[in-house]
């Protein structure tokens, strides 16, 4: 049996939670958060089962060393020290990325891969008189190097390329959100697939994608055709199946709605592309609709969210359309609860009802606020005096399905 080691699932800002949670409901042990990244313990089968699971996890990351160093000349040493021929075939191919955030290191971190790369080589020469070559974009294995004050930390990247590339997205549109962020906003929302599920303007439909597959518990990352683990020596292809097949019997079926809307008939085609290429074209409907021009059609509990324009995205009016956006969602979708996301906080103003919840989120270089209204029926004050009657009453029904619209 394989014995559990340290890994680090490295995120986005404001999703650290989020990812924590997942990882504790995979089976993570000794989960702690830290700065965009949470530390796990598992074993080989747990790294396999985090990469092809986790929704809102970057990469995942092995550590094979962790010590402290001053200078460049200390990172060289200590690169050299370890035994590399243990991960890396002589005839293989490497690359290195790395993050420095030390006073002792006044150099960026390119020059910190280059000297890291230099060791490594440097190591097989020294002890085979040859030496793996470096390809930036199909490595055997790919190494992080990360330096934060005087320590260093050696890893593996078993993910290769970033985890929010999911494989389904083959169309997008301006500024497509992020795989990995849009999956964290449909669980930071709390949506599960137990109600319907709205993105009024969806774009390239990826918060729809994300939302189907939570709503049916599809493995994130079902649709990816390589991990970089998949090239290393120790590679258990038997386990990995083994893991992947425990994932997708776990797969359920909602019968909500998860529907989609959008005024340009070309997000329209890329979306539904999209949503085939992920197999999922029989739990999202996407239509061409203007949601200024539309309103809620779909009967009981409804969560909408969407990631609306932005001043930094399309030349608009912002506070005018946010204004828009307030007035459709009170007029015309009652009995929802809405979110959305936006670095535009004077224009958020302009909706013109109150959030119950605002939660800071990063949209690439954006510091954003990812938002929640709460759409009551009729006045808010009559909403809590019904909910306060429906307590004294014992009733077969439902007491808090809403009317359509």
């Amino acid at each position: 049996m394989d014995k559990d080691f340290k890994m680090t699932a490295t995120t986005l800002f404001g999703l650290e939670g989020v990812l924590a949670e997942e990882l504790k409901n995979l089976g993570a042990q000794d989960v702690k958060e830290a700065v965009r990244s949470v530390s796990f313990r598992g074993d080989k089968g747990f790294m396999y089962k985090a990469n092809i699971a986790l929704r809102t996890a970057v990469r995942i990351l092995k550590p094979i060393k962790v010590c402290k160093i001053y200078d460049e000349e200390d990172l060289y040493d200590a690169i050299q020290k370890i035994k590399w021929e243990n991960y890396l075939e002589i005839e293989g191919t490497f690359a290195i990325g790395a993050v420095v955030n030390s006073k002792n290191f006044t150099t960026n971190s390119h020059y910190i891969s280059l000297k890291s790369k230099d060791a490594i080589a440097d190591y097989f020469r020294h002890k085979y008189s040859k030496r793996p070559n470096v390809d930036l974009k199909y490595p055997d294995v790919k190494i992080h190097i990360h330096i934060q004050k005087d320590w260093l930390t050696v890893s593996l990247d078993s993910s290769g390329d970033s985890l929010h590339k999911r494989g389904y997205r083959t169309a997008t549109n301006i500024a497509p959100i992020n795989e990995v962020l849009a999956a964290g906003m449909v669980l930071l929302s709390g949506y599960t697939g137990e109600e319907n599920f709205i993105d009024p303007m969806c774009g390239s439909g990826t918060i729809l994608i994300e939302a189907a597959m939570i709503a049916n518990n599809i493995p994130a990352n079902i649709n990816r055709k390589l991990f970089a683990f998949e090239q290393w020596k120790d590679y258990d292809e038997e386990l990995y199946f083994i893991i992947q097949e425990s994932l997708l019997k776990k797969i359920r079926s909602s019968h909500f709605k998860i529907m989609g809307f959008d005024k340009a008939p070309s997000a329209v085609q890329k979306a539904i592309a999209n949503v085939e290429n992920a197999n999922l074209d029989e739990f999202i409907g996407v239509h061409h609709i203007n949601f200024f021009n539309s309103k809620k059609e779909v009967f009981g509990n409804t969560t909408i969210l969407f990631n609306p324009p932005y001043g930094e995205r399309l030349n608009i009016d912002t506070e005018e359309f946010y204004k828009k956006i307030g007035d459709t969602l009170k007029n015309n979708y009652p009995g929802s609860t809405a979110w959305l996301i936006t670095s535009d906080t004077d224009a958020l103003k302009a909706v013109g009802l109150r959030t119950s919840r605002r939660i800071a989120l990063k949209n690439a270089d954006l510091d954003c606020k990812f938002v929640r209204y709460d759409l009551y029926e009729g006045t808010r004050k009559f909403k809590e005096s019904k909910e306060d009657a429906d307590t004294n009453q014992v009733s077969d029904t439902n007491s808090d399905l809403e009317l359509d619209a």
